[in-house]
């Protein structure tokens, strides 16, 4: 119960900081006396300061609370098909360094789990961190996974990878405590762990990376689901076609509107010049490029590319609709490596797909809105399950 009682206490500080101690009795429901206690605990372990006092209304003026940035750190990975993603993060999610490495052997997880940890140590000794406050590493992957095992099961974005048991693997090359999770889920834990205020309560969170995912917050919980695949919104239907899905549907999000089936959808349309106006090659080897010279395109306002995009968000909006009509939350945040340049378009459609409805006008309406992380956002929101299954209050705190 202290530990829970700690834990509560330091997420108002986090979310409602600078706070007083006046002020986290109401905000947590505890009383002035246990938040006295705990409030000494929490100075006395580093994880929060006293950092200024509130204006005076004529009585003695309020020391204020706030986190600790020094307090504890995380490392955070997030593995891509031919990339990794690595930070350190400080307590109040500020990312000290960070690197990509560039996957040697994709195919072969014991070489990534190699680099990945190597590249680790190397951000970690130059951080200079005291080793004592890093707190563990967190992974955020493909999925489907195995969240009890630990493992990931036959990722279609990791080629060659069967089963995997990524939490034991790093456990032992790390030598530290180590969490897993799907990359969408990883991000929307950061995107709420970081975000403060601006994240509390309940979010949907959509992923866009290779593929399509999304993380979902209920009331300042993530869920998982019995499988620990919750979320796993490319699986959504949209609408019949001829493009196989993984799964062996042919009405899927996801190869509507992933980066690839974006471009193989422009090319298609736009003819035997298309590629050429755009230096697009449509090699699948070639698609972080394409990617890249796509959003440059949509961002210099050619047509073809903006409307490519387009029809993607429009069905993803559509799906998006379907996710909030049955989650009732009360904002949609999208995060992801690959949104970079086409924010605005996706923004713009998913908005009028949500809140243009009696689903999403009949009581308020549904707020659209980029994610407070950036880039990073899986690396983040890897480093993120350590921090957030340290110290976030949880259910699970009561009874281990």
């Amino acid at each position: 119960m202290g530990d829970y009682n700690q834990a509560v206490v330091l997420d108002a500080i986090r979310t409602s900081g600078p706070v007083s101690r006046v002020e986290l009795a109401p905000l947590t429901g505890l009383t002035a006396q246990t938040v006295s206690n705990v409030v000494r605990r929490l100075l006395d372990a580093g994880l929060v300061s006293e950092s200024g006092h509130a204006p005076s209304s004529g009585g003695k003026r309020r020391t204020l609370l706030s986190p600790r940035a020094d307090g504890a750190y995380a490392v955070g990975i997030h593995l891509d098909p031919d990339s990794a993603m690595v930070v350190v993060v400080d307590l109040v999610g500020q990312v000290l360094t960070s690197r990509r490495v560039r996957l040697t052997d994709p195919r072969d997880p014991a070489v990534v789990v190699d680099q990945a940890v190597r590249a680790a140590r190397r951000l970690t000794a130059r951080a200079e961190i005291d080793p004592a406050r890093l707190l563990g590493t967190g992974i955020a992957a493909p999925g489907p996974i195995d969240g009890r095992a630990g493992a990931v099961i036959a990722p279609p974005n990791l080629p060659g990878w069967e089963y995997v048991p990524l939490l034991e693997m790093f456990g032992k090359a790390t030598g530290m405590p180590v969490a897993l999770d799907n990359d969408a889920t990883a991000a929307a834990i950061g995107e709420r762990w970081i975000g403060g205020s601006r994240r509390a309560g309940s979010f949907f969170f959509i992923y866009l990376g290779t593929g399509i995912g999304s993380g979902i917050v209920l009331n300042n919980t993530v869920l998982h689901g019995d499988s620990g695949n919750a979320g796993e919104f490319g699986h959504m239907a949209v609408e019949p076609g001829d493009r196989l899905c993984h799964c062996g549907s042919t009405g899927c999000l996801g190869p509507y509107c992933n980066p690839a089936a974006i471009i193989e959808d422009l090319l298609a349309r736009g003819g035997a010049g298309a590629d050429g106006a755009l230096g697009l090659t449509g090699d699948p080897a070639d698609l972080h490029r394409d990617w890249k010279l796509l959003r440059r395109a949509v961002r210099a306002g050619d047509p073809a590319a903006t409307d490519a995009v387009r029809r993607a968000a429009r069905r993803l909006g559509q799906a998006t609709r379907g996710a909030i009509s049955l989650l009732d939350v009360s904002s949609v945040v999208l995060g992801g490596e690959a949104l970079r340049g086409i924010e605005p378009i996706l923004c713009e459609e998913i908005d009028a797909a949500v809140n243009s409805t009696s689903v999403g006008t009949g009581k308020r309406d549904i707020a659209i809105e980029r994610s407070v992380i950036g880039e990073t956002v899986g690396a983040v929101g890897a480093a993120s399950l350590i921090l957030h299954g340290n110290y976030a209050p949880g259910w699970r705190m009561l009874v281990d």
